[in-house]
């Protein structure tokens, strides 16, 4: 089975931070995290989530997890 068998998960946090209003710099600032780590999690080239990032995003962004993931079923064919 390939990944695409499973859908996929998409980090929804280039759009939360535009719906918010906060730069990467000031996330960056307020989760305690690199620069670098915001921009990865923006153009969804994370390979693994940590689920400690993903509370401090959450924390940071005072949003909840839907708001920052979304999952895309595998399509059926």
């Amino acid at each position: 089975m390939q990944d695409s068998d499973y859908g996929r998960i998409e980090i929804c946090l280039d759009e939360l931070l535009e719906k918010k209003g906060i730069s990467k710099n000031k996330l960056s600032y307020k989760a305690e995290m690199t620069w670098k780590q915001i921009d990865k999690y923006c153009k969804n080239e994370v390979t693994r989530l940590d689920t400690h990032v993903l509370s401090k995003l959450c924390t940071a962004l005072e949003c909840k997890i839907e708001d920052l993931l979304v999952y895309h079923p595998a399509d059926k064919k």
